[in-house]
This record gives C-alpha cells, sequence and structure tokens, in this order.
C-alpha cells in the first residue's frame, strides 16, 4: 500500500470550529472517571482445544465484557505478542487513534484554538472509552502505527473492456485482499461472448474473466488471510452474457451436490471445494425501472452490445427475472441492485454515475473510490426513563463525523486512483448498531409502525446532522474539490432527503421528538449549503458492525433485529454461560410488568428460547420479542419494510440480508425483489435456509433434508437399472424394570388439591414408571390419571428422555394452580407442571436440571448467598485439594464465575444482565445456542480462525468467538 495523494495545507475559510464539552469534564480525563481492571486474554480453537492466542494482564474498564476485551485484544493491539513493542491497554489503543486524529486536524485548520483542539480529544476518547461508538477496524489496525495509515474498509474498483485493465484489476483486488479488505466492481463494460473482437475473433465474456479473478480471490485467502476474501460482482441486466452471469453459481451448486454423491468433501473449507468455481464473490444484477417495468407488464426487453450500445437480443423480461429468482432461491445469489434508485441519490452525477458497491453493498460510489466508516451504539442514548436522548445522539454525530473527515487529511489509500477519488470527494459512511436492541427497550417492534417511525426518524437525525456538520466543515477548509462541478445535484439530493423527512409519520412522543430535531437539522443543511457548499461527497451508511458491534458490547448488529433471545457470555474464569439477552428485562419493564413476572418470563424465555406461551406474557407484546430466526421469526418483508424506512435518510445504502425459511417458494423471492424495488431500496440480498450444500451443519439437518429432496427427485425419474436393497427396520427397543425396584411415595398439594404420585426407578436409579393418584378411585379424573401415568410410563421404558417429558410439561397452566406445599416448589402453575418438576429434582442430575431453571430450594437460597446454584467446594487436606460435593455432577462454567457488568447511560442509571442456565460446555456460540434450543440448524460458516459457527450479521457473517468476519467491515 503506498500513499499517493496528499491533501496539502489546509484551506481555511473561517477561524476553525468552536467546540463544547458534552460528555467529558473539564479538568478530568476522561481515563481518570473510569475504574480500570487487568485480565488475562486466552484464545483457544474450540473444536481443537488448540491455544491460538494469549495474552495476560491486558488493562480494560471493568464495564468491558470480556467477550469485547477479547476481540480488541486480538484483533486491535499491535506489536509482536511476548515483546515491549506489544500495546497492553486499551488506553494505548485509544490514544494511538485519537491523537492522530487530533494532530491531524490541528495541522489542517480544523480547530479554533488548541483548547478547542483538547475538548476534541477529550470527546472523541470518552465516547470511544464508554462504547458509545467505533471507528471501523481498518482504522484500529492501521492509525498510529508503522503500517500505511488506511482507514477504508470499503473499496470500489473499475475494469474496462481491455486486457490490460483486465489484469489490474486482478492485481489491484489482490492487494486489497492481502491487506485484508475487500472491493467490488461492475463488469458490464467488458463485451458479452456474443460480440466481436477488433481481430475478428469471438470475445470471451465477463463471466469467463470472473474464474481468474475467483481463483485469485481463493489464492489469497487461502495463503494466509484470517477471513474470506470479500468482494462484490455486479452486471447489468441488459448485457449480453446476462443469463450465463445469473447461472453461474447456481450451475456450481449442482456440481457441488453431485460430487458430494460421488464422495467427496464439499463442506465449506472442506478438501475438494477448490474445485468450484465463483464461490468467493457475492453476485449482484443491476437492475434499471425500464427493466422492473418490463416485468410488471410481462413485455420484452433488450440487451445490447456494449461498444455500439444496439439491441443485439430480445428476451422475456418475466422470464429473466424468473431466472434470476430460480438462481437466488437455488443458492442466494444473485441480490439486485436499482441503478435507476441508486443514482436519482447520486450528489456528483457529473463526475460519473455509481456503477458497483462494496461487497457487503452498502457503499455506492464512483468507481475507484473508497469509504471509511464508524458506527454508532444506539442503545448508549436510552435514558433511565426509556426515551431516547435525541439532542445527546446529535451532539455525538457532530463529533464523530469531523473525526471521519479528518481521517481523510492523512490516510493511504491502496492505489493512486481510489486515493484521488476519496481525497476529491471525501466520501464517509457514519452509522449505527443496536437498533434491534434499542426498539425491544422502547416497547417496540421491529415489524411494526411504531419500530418503523422511529428507525426512519433516527437514521434522519443522523444523516441530517452529518450533512449540517459537513456544511460547516466546508465553511472552514472548503467544500470537496469535486463539489462545484456537482453542486446543484449535490443541493437537489439534499432536497430529497429533506423531502423524505417531512413525510415520516410520527406515531408517539418518543418519534416526534427525535423527528422534531430531525427537521430542524435538514432546514440547516439546507440553508449552510447554500452558503458553504459541502465538506463531503456522501455521508450515511448502514454497515454489518460485525467486530466492531462486539467491540461496543452490541446486542444487535446494524439495522438488524435480535438474531436470538438467549445467547453465551464468556466469564472471566474461561468457559462460557447462557444468559436471557439483557434488553428483554428492560422492555418486560417498559410494558409494565411485574418483577415477579418477568423473572418468570426470562426463565422461560432461558429454558425454550422464545416467548411464545410464556407466563403472563400477553400476546399482543409478541412482535416486540421478533427475532430473525426461530419461533417467532419475523416474515421476510418485515425486514423489507424496515430497510424502506431507513433508505430514504442514507448517503449509501444498507448491509442486510433478507432471510426466508427452506419451504420458501421462487414466486415468494419475486415478490421480495419486486416489493424492494417499489419500496425504494437500492439493493436486495437474499437468503433461504439450507439453500447452499457447502455449508458447515452442526447437525445433519439441511444436508440430510437435500439428501432426501436429492432422493425424491432422482426415484421419480425413470429407473435405468433395476437394484435389490435390504431395507433396514430400525425399531425402539423397550426396557422392563425389574420385579422388585427402589420406589418413593410423594403425597402433594397444589393449590388446596391434595394428591399422591409413586416413581419407580431401574437399578441404575433411572426412572421407569410413575403412578399420580387423584381423586376417588372410579371418578373421571382417576381414570384419566391412570392412562396419562401408563403412556408415560411406557415412553420412559422405550427410551424417551425424562428430560424431554420435564420441558414439554413444566409451565402448563390449568387449575388447580397455587401454593404446594413443597418447600423446593413453592408455586405450580398445575398439577402436571408441579410433579414434573418434582420429578426433575428426584432424578435429573444438577447439571441437567440447570439447563432446564429446575433448582432445589437449598440451591436458590445457596444462589443468594453466593451467586451460585453449584453444590458447594470444600477445601481440604494440607495440599488445599478442590473436592466437590457428591450429589450431583458440576457444570463446565458456573453462574459465580459471570462477570459482573453493569451498563449505564448518560444518566447514570444501570441494567443488569439477567444469567439464565449454564452451559454443558458443549455449545459457545448464539449461532449454536440456537440450534440446541431449537432443533434446527444456522445456514452459517464456520470461522477459519477458533473453528466456531458465525452467525449473520448484515450480508455478511461474524464470529462471537474471536471476532473474525467475513465480509468488509
Amino acid at each position: 500500500m503506498t500513499e499517493t495523494v496528499s491533501t496539502g495545507a489546509a484551506r481555511t475559510k473561517g477561524k476553525g470550529l468552536k467546540l463544547e464539552r458534552v460528555f467529558s469534564t473539564k479538568g478530568t480525563h476522561p481515563y481518570d472517571a473510569i475504574t480500570w481492571e487487568r485480565r488475562d486474554v486466552v484464545q483457544q480453537n474450540w473444536k481443537t482445544g488448540e491455544t491460538v492466542f494469549e495474552q495476560r494482564g491486558v488493562e480494560f474498564p471493568d464495564f468491558w465484557s470480556v467477550n469485547a476485551s477479547t476481540i480488541v485484544t486480538t484483533k486491535y493491539f499491535r506489536g509482536a505478542v511476548g515483546t515491549d513493542a506489544r500495546e497492553w491497554s486499551l488506553k494505548q489503543l485509544i490514544d494511538r487513534v485519537v491523537k492522530t486524529y487530533t494532530k491531524a486536524g490541528t495541522d489542517h485548520g480544523y480547530f479554533a484554538t488548541d483548547a478547542d483542539a483538547e475538548i476534541f480529544e477529550h470527546e472523541l476518547t470518552w465516547l470511544l472509552v464508554n462504547q458509545y461508538f467505533s471507528f471501523n477496524s481498518p482504522v484500529w489496525f492501521n492509525v498510529g502505527t508503522q503500517s500505511p495509515q488506511q482507514v477504508s474498509a470499503c473499496f470500489i474498483l473499475s475494469v474496462d473492456d481491455s486486457m490490460d485493465s483486465i489484469l489490474n484489476w486482478y492485481k489491484e483486488e489482490g492487494f486489497i485482499f492481502k491487506g485484508g479488505s475487500g472491493a467490488g466492481l461492475n463488469l458490464s463494460r467488458i463485451r458479452s461472448s456474443k460480440e466481436l473482437l477488433s481481430s475478428g475473433g469471438t470475445a470471451s465474456g465477463p463471466v469467463s474473466f470472473m474464474r481468474g479473478a475467483d481463483a485469485s480471490a481463493g489464492t489469497i485467502k487461502s495463503g494466509g488471510a484470517t477471513r474470506r476474501a470479500a468482494k462484490m460482482v455486479v452486471l447489468d441486466v441488459d448485457h449480453p452474457d446476462i443469463e450465463e452471469f445469473v447461472m453461474t453459481k447456481a450451475r456450481e451448486e449442482d456440481k457441488i451436490r453431485a460430487l458430494r454423491d460421488a464422495g467427496f468433501d464439499m463442506d465449506l473449507g472442506g478438501a475438494d471445494i477448490t474445485s468450484v468455481q465463483y464461490q468467493n464473490a457475492n453476485n449482484s444484477v443491476r437492475v434499471t425501472d425500464e427493466f422492473m417495468r418490463a416485468v410488471e407488464d410481462g413485455t420484452s426487453f433488450g440487451l445490447k452490445a456494449r461498444g455500439t450500445g444496439e439491441v443485439i437480443e430480445t428476451v422475456d423480461a418475466r422470464d429473466l427475472f424468473r431466472k434470476i429468482s430460480q438462481a437466488a432461491w437455488e443458492c442466494a445469489d444473485p441480490g439486485l441492485q436499482y441503478d435507476d434508485t441508486i443514482n436519482d441519490w447520486h450528489t456528483n452525477p457529473e463526475t460519473g454515475r455509481i456503477t458497483a458497491s462494496n461487497p457487503c453493498s452498502e457503499y455506492m460510489s464512483l468507481d475507484n473510490s473508497s469509504c471509511n466508516l464508524a458506527s454508532l451504539n444506539l442503545l448508549k442514548f436510552l435514558k433511565d426513563d426509556d426515551t431516547f436522548d435525541a439532542a445527546l445522539f446529535q451532539k455525538a454525530v457532530e463529533f464523530i463525523i469531523t473525526a471521519m473527515d479528518i481521517s481523510i487529511c492523512f490516510a493511504d489509500f491502496p492505489t493512486e486512483a481510489i486515493g484521488q477519488t476519496t481525497v476529491d470527494y471525501r466520501q464517509l459512511g457514519i452509522g449505527y448498531a443496536n437498533l434491534g436492541a434499542l426498539l425491544m427497550a422502547m416497547g417496540l417492534g421491529y415489524d411494526s409502525e411504531g419500530g418503523r417511525s422511529m428507525a426512519a426518524a433516527i437514521t434522519s437525525l443522523m444523516t441530517g446532522t452529518s450533512y449540517k456538520r459537513s456544511a460547516e466543515l466546508a465553511g472552514i477548509v472548503g467544500p470537496y474539490t469535486g463539489y462545484a462541478r456537482n453542486a446543484d445535484a449535490h443541493k437537489r439530493v439534499m432536497r430529497k432527503h429533506q423531502a423524505a423527512n417531512d413525510v415520516v409519520r410520527v406515531l408517539h412522543t418518543e418519534d416526534g421528538r427525535v423527528h422534531k430535531l430531525a427537521t430542524q437539522a435538514w432546514a440547516d443543511v439546507i440553508k449552510l449549503g447554500e452558503k458553504n457548499g459541502f465538506r463531503n461527497a456522501q455521508a450515511s451508511v448502514l454497515a454489518p458492525t460485525g467486530t466492531i458491534g462486539f467491540m461496543m458490547d452490541c446486542d444487535t448488529t446494524g439495522i438488524e433485529p435480535d438474531f436470538s433471545l438467549v445467547k453465551f457470555k464468556k466469564l472471566v474464569g474461561g468457559g462460557s454461560m447462557q444468559i436471557v439477552n439483557q434488553t428483554i428485562p428492560r422492555a418486560l419493564k417498559k410494558l409494565g410488568y411485574q418483577e415477579e413476572q418477568i423473572e418468570a418470563i426470562v426463565a422461560y424465555i432461558s429454558e425454550h428460547g422464545h416467548v411464545v406461551d410464556a407466563p403472563g406474557l400477553k400476546t399482543e407484546h409478541y412482535e416486540i420479542f421478533d427475532t430473525a430466526m426461530g419461533a417467532r421469526a419475523l416474515k421476510p418483508m418485515g425486514h423489507v419494510r424496515m430497510m424502506a424506512a431507513a433508505q430514504p435518510f442514507l448517503s449509501g445504502a444498507i448491509s442486510k440480508t433478507v432471510n426466508l425459511p427452506e419451504s420458501a417458494t421462487v414466486e415468494e423471492i419475486e415478490d421480495v425483489y419486486l416489493q424492494s424495488w417499489k419500496l425504494g431500496l437500492k439493493a436486495t440480498a437474499i437468503y433461504r435456509d439450507n439453500c447452499k450444500v457447502g455449508q458447515p451443519l452442526s447437525d445433519g439437518g439441511g444436508k440430510a433434508k437435500k439428501d432426501a429432496a436429492d432422493k425424491a427427485a432422482s426415484d421419480s425419474a425413470e429407473a435405468v437399472e433395476t437394484k435389490v436393497v435390504e431395507k433396514v427396520v430400525y425399531a425402539p427397543v423397550r426396557k422392563r424394570l425389574p420385579k422388585s425396584r427402589v420406589s418413593r411415595t410423594t403425597s402433594f398439594t397444589v393449590g388446596g388439591a391434595e394428591g399422591y404420585m409413586t416413581s419407580g426407578a431401574h437399578d441404575d436409579g433411572q426412572l421407569g414408571e410413575v403412578f399420580l393418584k387423584l381423586g376417588k378411585q372410579g371418578s373421571t379424573l382417576a381414570g384419566v390419571m391412570d392412562a396419562f401415568s401408563i403412556a408415560v410410563s411406557i415412553g420412559l421404558q422405550y427410551g424417551v428422555p425424562l428430560e424431554t417429558y420435564v420441558s414439554k410439561f413444566t409451565n402448563l397452566r390449568f387449575e388447580p394452580a397455587g401454593l404446594t406445599d413443597d418447600p423446593d416448589v413453592r408455586m405450580s402453575q398445575s398439577i402436571m407442571d408441579y410433579i414434573f418438576r418434582r420429578l426433575a429434582l428426584d432424578y435429573l442430575s444438577f447439571e441437567e436440571r440447570s439447563m432446564l431453571g429446575i433448582y432445589s430450594a437449598a440451591e436458590r437460597q445457596r444462589h443468594l448467598e453466593t451467586g451460585s446454584y453449584e453444590p458447594l467446594v470444600e477445601e481440604t487436606g494440607s495440599a488445599a485439594e478442590l473436592v466437590e460435593a457428591p450429589s450431583s455432577p458440576a457444570p463446565a462454567a458456573s453462574v459465580g464465575d459471570l462477570e459482573e457488568v453493569e451498563t449505564k447511560d448518560t444518566h447514570g442509571s444501570e441494567a443488569r444482565e439477567v444469567p439464565a442456565q449454564v452451559s454443558t460446555g458443549e455449545a459457545k456460540t448464539t449461532a449454536e445456542l440456537f440450534e440446541k434450543l431449537t432443533g434446527t440448524a444456522v445456514d452459517s460458516p464456520l470461522c477459519m480462525t477458533c473453528g466456531t459457527k458465525m452467525r449473520p450479521a448484515g450480508s455478511c457473517y461474524v464470529c462471537e468467538g474471536c471476532g473474525s468476519t467475513s465480509g468488509c467491515s
């Protein structure tokens, strides 16, 4: 990477920015207001047990989670591990970045006085150390080091119809991949395979050149990168090779399927997957309004020669649209980018059209350009009274957008062309994370009018404030170089943003308050922009926020809803613990539930992973806790409508994938693509569960289903050869109880109703039979309970685990219910609820019960005294050996190991985390926990660094174990 562009001396038109302290306190450095602690960071590959990283004694604030400190230490600390040059404190990391920004701002005339520069430094430091925002990863990697000062994660390249340009594309893309970033480009200038070369021969076409670029990306990835090479390939819908482009990855999926059936290892990362092509890029078709209208009308559409622009082939628009949707149904590619919408919001049309995007599809700008990103943690701006502090949010945006613009003054770029365009147009990408958690905490459903209006108002305020500050900076250090040429177009787009803000329909007090500030911000944008112009050609995008989302301890990434209501939390002493999202108790309190009801609902969620039938939860509140996956998964159009609410207030686009169930049809995908166009989105990507063969699943769910479907298809074809296959039938075997067995009889009272339960066990102590006595002999109730007892007993003897019965029958609600005479189960929602809680206490181990959230009175008392449900550990002998109490096995990690974390908003309020049961040590990420709770597979790749299953983040994937991402953020 080479520094190719210098901004030169500052073009000072005013006296510099006059700044006020908002977050920090005069006379107190932000670090001095924080309690710091030392931690040991040891990272292992959870699949192999191999230690992949170790640094002890690192320094972090006490409120930073173990996960956040681990990811920052492993990803962002610079210097060789084990040497004095290695960074060991978050203070060093933040100082390295912030002081570089402050010095550059001073050198280039951004601040009125040295005092203003100091305020800028302290405010930026406070915001970062308190997790209010984060720059994108390249800033933390490079700024303030001896490396080139690359600050951008997103790049757009260009390629022309010449061999020199094509080979240069391979070269530039390779250098960008080598640095761990990603790039996108449009191949539509390359003539099609249906056109002639100047020599008279036939052209190869862009798809053939994609093979070379794909192989290059795969080689660079396998050469040592910690994540896949992220790239985007775009082709215009009127290119003559469009059908070949659309089907490239779908045909490769057929190849994968055939090779898998032949016995080759075709899982992602498998030994034989490298024989498959086009797997290192996301593909998108750039569609026009003309094409989409032809699809609606059912008319023909012309494919045009690249050189002359003449129509050389006519196709049926609906047929082509169907092929695009069919391919997406089969392999999730291609996505769509809506060309006319993108360029209608383009601030620099006089310089050139927008033809492509970065790999995650949020950055859309000129060819040979780059964008540096930063994202705010929205949940930090939610006050004690559950109102959004819009004024404080606005102040934070002003500081952050100023810092982002300063970074271009000292940044280095991978190519001269990219450097020149970035300096001339100064594209920025401010965005946010934790929207899903914020809406939940405020009691707003993600797929609701209230949720969308709140999201629209916040996004409008963010971008309006950014452009207002951009206009103020233009008055101090001058507008961007390309502004004069594009002034009318830029101001037209600002008026479009303002008009979109004016039609936002506010539905409650909160979004009304935010919208009022946004309206004023856009008025200031128009006024100041007319006077000063603008410092930046673009200001905002919504990125995936993968790694930096973990750095800020966010529950949700980017614009995404919550992935799951339960997740794993890393513990200080090692291991992990399952917790219910800390946002849920806050949301329930906001909705008016009492403490006892909240505890019951949280316990239910920790056991089941969803809110359906949670005790005491009103059905009208279910939508607030809808997630991306699971029993209450959001409908595909819920994702699309949320994107449409935010899109009019973004300079760029949104990195997000619309998830569809495996049962989704091609027609449903067509509808998502069509409605996305009508709602004004700039890009849409879809993913249908289990549509890819080459995905490593934790169980055989996806592959087994695919195998079954393939077999059904082959069986329906005419048989070529008759084969005799021996049919093997597996049947459960009944394990009968011995003639003489140990049993226990328990008398109980539930809500005043008396009864008796007799349970018998096998010689190994496993429960084998249950008899229930309720009501008089001969009564209907007694007969029903006898039949129920026999059914349960036979099921137990045929191998149905007791924990399955416990999970099904606990929390079952009917009368009689209420107080019991059992000290271990003081309250019961029904007789069934009591019986199976008692059986769990009598016959399940502590570990098994803890996974179901069932504890004895002694264990609950121990938790109040020690913070742990675990059996006590005693210290015996001169060697002080730790001896576990023999009553029950201990889990892999205890609640007592949980790091105490308090998240505070701007008014110092505390939001406590709610621990659920302890993990067994098998599931290590939220994705794996989701699979365990629901029995369904998460169709995500395994992390190349630590081997755990990643989870979706925007249109990319992110690893919760080490913070690695599959994309460019």
